[in-house]
C-alpha cells in the first residue's frame, strides 16, 4: 500500500484542495490481489488504489469513456507475419498505466481509507491524473501513450486503431496495444530496443523480454515457428466449472440435438453467461469450437437445461483437447486466401442461414467466424453469396 502511495505522489496525481459545496465527490477504496506467473506460481501481492467510478455523473466528472484495445485478428497477423518474416517478438507491460493519463475534466476524490492527512482531514483529493476506476482513466492513458508515439513519428493503422507503426526507408516497428500490454516486433533488435529505451525514459516500462505469455495466450517458439495455445486459461476455465475430472469427448457439438427457446426447465441465467462468454474468449486459438460457442451464444436471455448441457459438451470436448492451439510457420508466404460457406436455413426457429469463413495468411491461419445471417436467403445460392460478401467485409473491418 505504501509502494502504491509513493507512486501515486511521484505522478502528481492529485492534490488536497478543501471540500467543495457543489459537485460530486468520488469515493476511493483499496483493492487487493494476487498476480500470477504464465505458469500459475506466485509473482506478486498488489495493493491498488481504485476509485469508485460508478459514483461518477455523465457530463459532470466524465464524458467520453471508450478505448480501443487491439483485436485478435491483427494480433494473430502481425505474429505470423514476424515469424515468416523472422522478426523478434518483444512484449512490454506499463507500470501503473492508468496514471499517466492526463484528466480534462474536474474530478474530486475522497482522500485514501487508512491514510488520510491528518492536518487536512476534510479535504478532498483533486485528480490531475488518472487512476484506476475512473470512467476515463482508460481512454486517458491511450491518448497519452498515442500522443507521445505520434511523436516519435508512428502513425495509427487506419484498419486497427491500436496498431502502431514507425517506418523508415530501412526499419520497420509495429506496435501493438492492449490497454497496458505492449506487443512490439520490426525488422531489426537494436532499432526496437531503442524504441524501448525512448518509451522508458516518459513511461514506466518493464521489458519482458521475448514474447512467452500474452493477454493469457501461452506462445511457444519452435524451429520452423510458433505454436499459440491457451492450456492454463482452458484448465483455469474447467476448474471454475467443476468438469476438471470429466470424461472428455471427441465433438464439441451433437449433430441430432435442435436447441430450443421453449424448454421450460431454466437455469441460472447469470452462470450460464459466465461460461460462455469464458469460451468466447477461448476462440482467440481455438477455431475448432467457434460454430459451438456460437450456437450457444444465441441463448443467453432465457438459457434453460438443454442449452446448459450444450455448453458442457464444449466443456468435455475441451477436457481432452486442452494442448491444442494454433500454429504459425515461418516457411509461409504472405499471400491472403479465404473461404467461405453458409447453411441454408440451418436454423429452424429463425428460418436464417448461418455464415463461415476462415482465412489464411499464406499457410498461417489468422481469421475465423461463424454467426447467422441478419436476413432470412431465399435460396442456397443467396445464403453462400451473403456468406462470400461477409467474409470479405468482416475481415477487411477486422484486420
Amino acid at each position: 500500500m505504501l509502494d502504491e502511495l509513493d507512486a501515486l505522489h511521484k505522478n502528481h496525481t492529485w492534490s488536497l484542495v478543501p471540500r467543495p459545496t457543489h459537485g460530486n465527490i468520488v469515493g476511493s477504496k483499496w483493492v487487493f490481489k494476487t498476480k500470477l506467473k504464465e505458469d500459475g506460481c506466485l509473482d506478486k501481492y498488489k495493493a491498488r488504489l481504485v476509485a469508485r467510478g460508478y459514483t461518477q455523473v455523465a457530463g459532470l466528472d466524465y464524458d467520453e469513456t471508450f478505448s480501443p484495445v487491439v483485436k485478435p485478428t491483427t494480433i494473430r497477423l502481425i505474429m505470423s507475419l514476424a515469424v515468416s518474416s523472422g522478426w523478434p517478438l518483444k512484449q512490454l507491460d506499463v507500470r501503473n498505466a492508468f496514471l499517466h493519463g492526463d484528466l480534462k475534466e474536474t474530478v474530486y476524490m475522497e482522500q485514501p481509507p487508512g491514510f488520510r492527512d491528518p492536518h487536512k482531514p476534510t479535504h478532498v483529493c483533486h485528480l490531475h491524473k488518472s487512476l484506476y476506476g475512473l470512467k476515463q482513466a482508460p481512454r486517458a492513458w491511450f491518448d497519452k501513450l498515442s500522443t507521445y508515439l505520434f511523436h516519435m513519428g508512428f502513425v495509427c493503422s487506419r484498419a486497427d486503431p491500436s496498431m502502431f507503426v514507425y517506418k523508415t526507408a530501412a526499419h520497420l516497428i509495429i506496435l501493438l496495444i492492449y490497454v497496458d500490454d505492449v506487443l512490439i516486433t520490426g525488422t531489426s533488435s537494436a532499432i526496437i530496443s531503442k524504441c524501448i529505451q525512448r518509451l522508458g525514459t516518459t513511461f514506466a516500462l518493464k521489458d519482458l523480454g521475448n514474447l512467452h505469455y500474452f493477454l493469457g495466450l501461452e506462445v511457444n517458439m519452435f524451429d520452423g515457428g510458433l505454436f499459440l495455445s491457451q492450456t492454463k486459461y482452458t484448465c483455469d476455465l474447467l476448474q471454475r466449472a467443476n468438469m476438471l475430472e470429466a470424461t472428455p469427448i471427441s465433438t464439441p457439438l451433437s449433430v441430432k440435438v435442435t436447441p430450443s427457446f421453449t424448454d421450460d426447465d431454466p437455469v441460472d441465467a447469470t452462470t450460464y453467461r459466465q461460461l460462455v462468454g469464458a469460451l468466447q474468449y477461448l476462440t482467440f486459438t481455438r477455431p475448432d469450437i467457434q460454430f459451438a460457442v456460437n450456437r450457444v451464444c444465441q441463448f443467453f436471455q432465457k438459457p434453460t437445461m438443454l442449452h446448459l448441457k450444450m455448453v458442457k459438451r464444449i466443456l468435455r470436448y475441451l477436457k481432452g483437447t486442452m494442448l491444442y492451439g494454433l500454429r504459425f510457420l515461418a516457411q509461409s508466404t504472405r499471400t491472403v486466401n479465404g473461404c467461405s460457406d453458409a447453411d441454408w436455413a440451418g436454423c429452424p426457429l429463425t428460418r436464417r442461414s448461418t455464415s463461415g469463413y476462415c482465412v489464411f495468411f499464406g499457410a498461417n491461419y489468422i481469421s475465423w467466424s461463424s454467426k447467422k445471417q441478419t436476413t432470412v436467403s431465399r435460396s442456397s445460392a443467396e445464403a453462400e453469396y451473403r456468406a462470400m460478401a461477409s467474409t470479405y467485409v468482416d475481415f477487411l473491418s477486422s484486420a
